[in-house]
């Protein structure tokens, strides 16, 4: 029987690192909650200004909540998490540009920052209102834009950009019913999240905002199927759109990393479909959309290759990665 377990706000961390110690443990399978400050760490707030964006501690910024050992997790498994809730916990948000930061920052030097006001947002649901008299309203669908476990490699390492083990992916399609598969290279996998998201497009830039979440963790292990995911792999529900299986590549030059993302789509579809790799690459071109998922968190860019699971339609195909629960 499952267990329910909480991560609060105070069990924070601002660095991915193998040696901080677990804040819970918990067995596969277990559910976790999670509260979670913004990204600013509460440095931003409605009253907040361009100057005030002028003056964040970067030193601060991009804290994650965790980190969760989850018992029987070992390196070349991977854990999934499922996510079961997540809403707002404020009825506001801000989007921001930092200097410095996102795909145009050289033609945009100056400190912006937007405040926004979340309508029905306890829920998940809802919408944004861009001002009060341009009638642009942004419908919600809320994630997290870091998911992550701990890498191999000694830390810290920074939380602003994403690697292949997750972190700052900043993945819209992260939402409530959608199961993110994170390769794990450490005991327990430490598995940490936060900075929440009420929307974003691919690729751009989210209305920040403090988030609730409760999401399931559980370890797979199959040697066969798991060493196919060695960067983020996630499964999205149907609704609003078409339900896809996802591969990434995370890299500092974003053709190589929409490479990576298409080989290991290539490499799945060997696996979990039998097919030989020239007609796995032919089935890339012809059903998957490739897409850019995260460009601002330098030096890292995620780039996913999406299948539509509807092309599968033997009875039992369901485009998802499958392997053996502990």
């Amino acid at each position: 029987m499952s267990s329910i377990h909480a991560v609060k706000r105070a069990h924070a961390h601002l660095a991915w690192d193998n040696s901080i110690p677990p804040a819970v443990r918990v067995h596969s399978g277990d559910t976790v909650a999670f509260d979670c400050l913004d990204a600013s760490n509460g440095q931003l707030a409605p009253a907040s200004t361009p100057a005030s964006v002028a003056a964040l501690d970067f030193a601060r910024l991009d804290q994650v909540n965790g980190p969760v050992y989850v018992e029987g997790a070992a390196p070349g498994d991977v854990l999934q998490v499922d996510v079961l809730a997540i809403a707002p916990s404020v009825p506001w948000g801000w989007s921001a540009n930092v200097p410095g930061f996102g795909l145009l920052a050289a033609d945009f030097p100056r400190p912006a920052l937007k405040i926004w006001q979340l309508h029905d947002y306890a829920h998940g649901a809802g919408y944004a209102a861009f001002d009060d008299h341009s009638g642009i309203r942004i419908p919600l669908r809320p994630f997290a834009g870091e998911m992550g476990v701990a890498r191999a490699a000694p830390g810290p390492h920074s939380t602003i950009p994403p690697y292949a083990t997750g972190g700052n992916i900043d993945t819209r399609h992260l939402t409530a019913g959608s199961t993110l598969y994170l390769p794990v290279e450490v005991p327990g996998a430490l598995f940490s999240m936060g900075d929440g998201h009420a929307a974003q497009g691919d690729g751009g830039t989210a209305i920040e905002t403090s988030i609730r979440a409760s999401v399931r963790l559980t370890v797979l292990k199959h040697p066969a199927r798991t060493a196919v995911v060695n960067t983020p792999h996630f499964s999205t529900p149907a609704a609003p759109a078409q339900a896809y299986y996802c591969t990434t590549g995370v890299d500092p030059d974003i053709r190589e990393a929409a490479r990576a993302a298409v080989r290991h789509m290539i490499a799945l579809l060997a696996v979990e479909h039998g097919l030989e790799r020239e007609d796995a690459y032919i089935l890339c071109s012809v059903a998957g959309d490739l897409r850019m998922h995260e460009v601002v968190d330098m030096p890292n860019y995620v780039i996913g290759m999406m299948m539509p699971k509807s092309i599968f339609t033997k009875p039992g195909q369901t485009g998802v990665l499958s392997a053996t629960h502990v």
